[in-house]
């Protein structure tokens, strides 16, 4: 199965120091929307690695492109707050099938996207996901601390009005 990978940013004493100045909500909210932009660099180079099917592959099968649609990213409230914000970068796998009508059940998300990325007995992998998070982790991290700055600079501008 996928390993999760955690990016840590230490040594961060003055941004610490700044959110602490801030009140509660506003330091979550402004850490929030600077991992969102970093997890979104990542999301954005995972859609674009993901293989698509050049020609349908039947009426029984997902349409081409379902693979790079199901590619999201994900806030996890559970593990976010006290100076901390988690989002995941998966891919869609709820519901296998929706209904169609007339033209019968379809699959609406990439269930089948680990067999892409890790490959079978008779298929080899198509990474998409690992080469993304490695292409694309330094980037995340300039999002992260670009977004991050503005937001302070944002949230003092309002709190000195």
């Amino acid at each position: 199965m996928a390993r999760a990978e955690t990016v840590r940013i230490e040594g961060l004493a003055e941004l610490n120091r700044a959110l602490r100045e801030l009140p509660q909500r506003i330091a979550n909210r402004g850490l929030r929307t600077a991992v969102y932009a970093g997890a979104k660099v990542i999301r954005d180079e995972a859609r674009h690695r993901a293989p698509k099917a050049a020609q349908s592959l039947g009426t029984k099968q997902p349409s081409a492109g379902t693979l790079k649609r199901s590619v999201i990213m994900k806030h996890i409230r559970e593990l976010s707050g006290g100076g901390r914000q988690t989002f995941y970068v998966l891919v869609r796998q709820g519901k296998k099938y929706r209904n169609q009508g007339k033209r019968g059940n379809l699959s609406q998300d990439a269930w089948y996207w680990r067999f892409v990325e890790f490959g079978t007995v008779k298929m080899s992998a198509r990474p998409f996901l690992r080469p993304a998070f490695d292409m694309k982790k330094n980037d995340a991290l300039t999002a992260i601390k670009t977004r991050l700055a503005e937001r302070i600079e944002q949230a003092a501008r309002e709190l000195k009005k």
